[in-house]
């Protein structure tokens, strides 16, 4: 990967203090071949940011040029009045004063923040954040500290030329760790025209896919000029270093996967899953009413917004049903209610948490349905088997330890082509990445029962009927939109 730092003036940064090609942004705006053919990262020192300043027209043109640039004209103009980012100030003054404690009890006037890192780890939980808003690679931010709470009078730039010298060993010391890379493989290879983040989490139970799974996308997207590197939750800061981004974690738009995806969004970063796709699949009310809209089969369907709709569920839907919280995945938050009484304490419990659940018709198979939908087209096709003695494919025992059902695998050309229209016509409701959409077969045909933004993807399983291909249109979905993007 080529790092290039632009500075203000040669004598602002000494080559010799960073690995990184330096050049003042008067020679990068005048040269506009330079680079031509690579895609490297900017990272913008320039004196000034102002508007149509040469500090400006570095990142506005480094845009155009297909270069990923810190900061963007977008942040410059964030941060060149208040009022346009006193939006930010309550989440960032909060954060700032949970630090407090861990300073002894007070604030200096000035903090100096460099790419997401403060003075000392006391800093860190502000810091991180800061650069999760305003992701540029000095910050300096004005505190007014009355002793009971420390409020944010500004939030500017900080000039490399206007640094002390032990500012500026300590932003080169930033700059060393924000440009640092988590190879996985160190033996020699040819190298990747792109590099796509997955994002894991090395303790999840139930993961969407294993380790060992994306290893081996790894050893095929490799031989497509594409190195896949896992990240993990702490590398948000990092993100931009990368093409494109893979989420392997259970997604919620409550924590940290949701910013991920806003923040690949905001980079213009291909990503599976998109942030509208998972607010979208989240949320079983908003797809069951998107499915009925779209005249996509579901099954019967109340929604219970309140003790008076318990009885319309009851008369609607007969007994048993299915109760269920609208952002529940994988089987949790998903229960059979076999008599009325049931269906008033569970609902009544859990509308302590929503106002809204979802009562659906109880259709009982043996299998779901899971067909894979990548770009508007099918990928895979399967067959998850419900739990032993349970009616549903996880069955989560009291004892914590879930118990999963078993597969049985198809190649698209194998499964009903009504099933396969079905799901495709569903997930494009939602939109061009990823999905894995579950239905049920029954002699009254098929029905949605939901789309998952984040559908489980394994070597040996959900690739048994497509092969390898699986893995190879993936790949080919993140490089068809990088080269569509020019880069």
């Amino acid at each position: 990967m080529t790092w290039v730092v632009l500075t203000g003036r040669q004598n602002h940064l000494d080559q010799a203090a960073t690995p990184h090609k330096v050049i003042t942004n008067r020679d990068y705006l005048a040269h506009p071949a330079l680079f031509r053919g690579q895609r490297p990262k900017v990272i913008n020192l320039s004196n000034s940011y102002a508007y149509q300043s040469r500090g400006y027209y570095a990142s506005l043109l480094a845009s155009s040029r297909g270069h990923r640039v810190i900061p963007t004209v977008e942040t410059m103009i964030d941060l060149s009045e208040r009022k346009l980012y006193e939006h930010a100030l309550p989440e960032l003054e909060l954060a700032l004063n949970k630090c407090r404690k861990d300073l002894g009890g007070s604030f200096p006037a000035k903090v100096h923040v460099f790419f997401g890192i403060g003075p000392s780890r006391a800093w860190d939980r502000f810091a991180k954040l800061l650069f999760d808003w305003f992701r540029a690679p000095a910050l300096e931010v004005s505190i007014l500290d009355s002793g009971e709470w420390a409020s944010i009078r500004k939030i500017g730039f900080c000039p490399l030329g206007r640094m002390s010298e032990e500012d500026k060993k300590r932003f080169l010391d930033a700059m060393d760790v924000y440009t640092a890379r988590e190879w996985r493989d160190s033996k020699a290879r040819t190298p990747a025209r792109y590099t796509f983040a997955t994002l894991v989490d090395p303790h999840e139970e139930l993961p969407p896919s294993e380790i060992a799974s994306l290893r081996h996308w790894a050893r095929i997207a490799e031989k497509m000029g594409v190195e896949v590197e896992p990240i993990t939750k702490k590398d948000l800061a990092r993100l931009a270093n990368y093409d494109a981004l893979f989420i392997r974690e259970t997604t919620t738009i409550s924590n940290h996967t949701y910013r991920f995806a806003r923040r690949a969004q905001q980079e213009g970063m291909p990503v599976i899953d998109d942030p509208l796709s998972m607010i979208r699949c989240t949320n079983k009310v908003y797809l069951n009413e998107l499915m009925t809209a779209n005249k996509v089969p579901v099954p019967p369907t109340v929604m219970i917004a309140g003790p008076a709709d318990f009885e319309l569920a009851a008369e609607t839907l007969g007994f048993p049903l299915v109760l269920k919280i609208p952002d529940s995945s994988f089987s949790r938050g998903v229960k059979k209610c076999s008599t009325f009484a049931a269906l008033k304490t569970l609902a009544s419990e859990w509308m302590e948490e929503s106002d809204l659940l979802i009562a659906q018709k109880f259709i009982p198979t043996d299998y779901d349905w899971r067909i894979g939908v990548l770009g508007g087209q099918p990928l895979f096709a399967i067959h998850y088997l419900m739990a032993k003695k349970h009616w549903q494919i996880v069955h989560h025992k009291a004892s914590g330890k879930p118990d999963q059902g078993g597969i049985k695998t198809f190649t698209l050309k194998e499964t009903p082509p009504h099933v396969v229209e079905t799901a495709v016509k569903a997930a494009r409701c939602i939109g061009d990445g990823l999905y894995g959409v579950d239905l049920k077969e029954t002699k009254d045909g098929i029905f949605v029962i939901e789309v998952n933004d984040n559908p489980n993807l394994d070597h040996g399983c959900e690739d048994t009927g497509e092969k390898d291909e699986v893995w190879v249109r993936l790949t080919q979905w993140f490089l068809d939109r990088l080269e569509r993007q020019g880069r």
